[in-house]
């Protein structure tokens, strides 16, 4: 539970730190978007709201979506890709 709030909150940082026209640019949701997903499944790991093992399997789904998919696009597009 623990690690999927953590895996939450640092993609969720990750995405608020980048250029909002990087997202359009890479054909992805937008910005605001993607921070309303990463924010509110984060906030749905905590046990209090939705319980641990539901609240942290939709966390892991949202922030891996980012993960995998948008982010790389998103550091390509701005020139920082590794």
């Amino acid at each position: 539970m623990v690690g999927a709030l953590v895996f939450g909150a640092y993609c969720f940082i990750h995405a608020a730190m980048q250029r909002p026209d990087a997202f359009t640019a890479a054909e992805k949701l937008s910005k605001p978007i993607w921070l309303a997903i990463l924010g509110g499944t984060t906030l749905l790991a905590l046990p209090y709201l939705l319980g641990a093992p539901v609240g942290s399997a939709i966390v892991i789904c949202a922030a891996g979506v980012y993960m995998v998919d948008v982010r790389p696009k998103i550091l390509d597009v701005q020139g920082k890709s590794r």
